[in-house]
């Protein structure tokens, strides 16, 4: 079954916290992205970690093998289920990210959380391509760069809910796929681009679906989330 992930892009620690406070109860995943990685690290990961709530690590690691092997170490905690690298990153890249993961979740004692290939950000549109020098379209990149990271050993990507049919039947149901771009039904992209709903995603055969602004920019985030989950029980 999908699971939903609230993405706890704010500004402040404070309002980060109140968030997982709100949003407790409802047993979804929380993300913490660069805003608060860069703004709050220590004092949100712990908070979660106190409240024995689900994170997601949406760090993006892009560096050389070493880099990404030593900073990997700092992010495996307790409750931390899901960690992301850059699929662009290249293969020893992402398979120093793996093995440093295991080892430091072996050393905690706990499992190691699934390390996660990005492959396209959700706010490239297939003419933004050519720019970056890729060939062919957002399908055929993401199924490229998903063979990667599954020789890598990483347990599955992040991608547009728009690939994931053919990345399931490329790599069968196990391969994870976790996709951003999720906009209920009237809410506005803003700057995302290849978006689909929370029943189409799930439908598609996503395994976690990440959702951040219809949720943290509600005056009700509570309720906007029980109708994410009601909207994700209806498959399209």
């Amino acid at each position: 079954m999908a699971q939903l992930i609230v993405a706890l892009d704010v500004p402040s620690a404070e309002r980060a916290e109140r968030l997982v406070d709100q949003l407790y109860e409802l047993d979804v995943i929380v993300k913490v992205g660069l805003e608060g990685l860069f703004g709050y690290p220590e004092r949100i990961l712990a908070y979660c970690e106190a409240r024995d709530v689900r994170v997601f690590i949406d760090a993006k690691l892009h560096d050389i093998p070493r880099t990404v092997a030593a900073a990997m170490v700092h992010l495996v905690r307790p409750n931390v289920r899901l960690v992301n690298v850059h699929a662009l990153g290249g293969l020893d890249m992402m398979r120093a990210a793996v093995d440093a993961a295991g080892e430091r979740a072996g050393e905690l004692g706990v499992n190691p959380p699934h390390v996660l290939a990005v492959t396209l950000l959700t706010s490239i549109a297939p003419e933004d391509l050519n720019e970056l020098g890729l060939q062919g379209g957002p399908g055929e990149n993401a199924i490229r760069l998903a063979a990667l990271a599954r020789d890598a050993g990483c347990a599955g990507v992040v991608c547009s809910a728009q690939e994931v049919r053919d990345l399931k039947r490329f790599f069968g149901d196990h391969f994870l796929t976790l996709t951003p771009g999720i906009r209920p039904v009237g809410s506005a992209h803003a700057d995302q681009k290849r978006v689909t709903t929370p029943a189409q995603a799930v439908a598609a055969g996503s395994d976690y679906l990440v959702v951040g602004r219809p949720v943290v920019d509600a005056d009700d985030p509570v309720a906007a989330v029980q109708s994410i989950l009601e909207e994700m029980s209806v498959r399209a």
